[in-house]
């Protein structure tokens, strides 16, 4: 998720050329933090993280191709690629995916909306953005928020040490996606067609997750479960080829900031997912954890450019 200090104007959300993008991203990207338990229940999470983009990889170079985007980025275009690859394709998911190994998804879902704040620093230090006091208070409401959910976590969870290893690695995936975000938002990204930089950045980490897995995890893990295969390509090729263009895409119609409101519904609706299917229980210290983070996020993400 990007930073959000973008007070442009942009389109309205009830067109249905953005709307309807914005809702299809919101709820996959909900849903996927939920199916990710499939796939490290029995299967290492390095290899889940490797098929999945052995699957995403082929497909959005396909989608490229068929939107006759040239898949030639230069020297300097296909190095962003694998930087991009490295972080976000590699670095990220692998984190995510053990992140989830101590953690329930929604908690993890709601660690990873933080991702606008490592944007914004990262995005000042090194793209000179600013950041607005508005966006700092709304960043520490919601960080609050996430201290009172990890407290419940904390409470509910058998062992305190892997609640802190869990809390760890969605902080390093975290880290992880925002260099990816900044670094790709630079004058050599913004002049590459979006999905071909995307093709490359993911053939790059895929590259990376294939190592990884047989470094840490040894020779490739195969699972029989028709279910695991539905939920790798239901990751790959709804919550890694459709969204990943289409959330770029609205980064480009509404600018970073309002387009950084789908993580909001991404939690709501990962958080949902959780109660239901986790068996994720909800006390007050939970409610109140939840209701700080929402609207943390909210005034955070409602923050204006400032006037030059």
């Amino acid at each position: 998720m990007s930073g959000a200090m973008n007070g442009d104007a942009a389109p309205s959300f009830l067109r249905p050329a953005v709307f309807l993008p914005f809702a299809l991203v919101s709820l996959i990207w909900g849903s996927t933090w939920w199916v990710i338990t499939g796939q490290i229940d029995g299967v290492p999470a390095s290899w889940s993280v490797a098929w999945r983009f052995l699957l995403a990889t082929p497909a959005m170079f396909m989608v490229a191709l068929a939107m006759g985007k040239s898949l030639r980025l230069g020297r300097n275009g296909q190095m962003l690629a694998a930087f991009v690859g490295v972080t976000q394709f590699c670095g990220n998911y692998n984190f995510v995916y053990r992140a989830e190994l101590y953690l329930t998804s929604g908690i993890v879902a709601v660690m990873i909306a933080l991702l606008l704040v490592p944007n914004a620093v990262l995005a000042r230090v090194l793209l000179k953005q600013p950041i607005t006091p508005r966006f700092a208070v709304g960043s520490l409401i919601a960080i609050a928020g996430i201290l009172l959910l990890l407290v419940h976590e904390t409470r509910e969870a058998p062992a305190l040490d892997k609640v802190m290893l869990g809390v760890g690695f969605a902080l390093i995936a975290m880290l992880c996606a925002a260099v990816s975000n900044v670094l790709q938002a630079n004058e050599t990204g913004k002049s590459l067609p979006m999905v071909s930089l995307l093709a490359w950045a993911m053939f790059y980490g895929t590259v990376c997750d294939v190592a990884l897995a047989w470094g840490t995890a040894g020779p490739p893990v195969v699972p029989a479960s028709s279910s695991y295969w539905l939920g790798t390509g239901y990751l790959a090729l709804l919550g890694s080829v459709v969204t990943f263009p289409l959330y770029y895409t609205l980064i480009r119609q509404l600018g970073a900031g309002k387009a950084a409101y789908s993580g909001v519904v991404v939690v709501v609706f990962a958080m949902l997912l959780s109660t239901m299917l986790e068996g994720y229980r909800w006390t007050a210290l939970a409610a109140a954890g939840a209701v700080l983070a929402m609207v943390g996020l909210i005034v955070a993400l409602s923050a204006r450019k400032p006037a030059a």
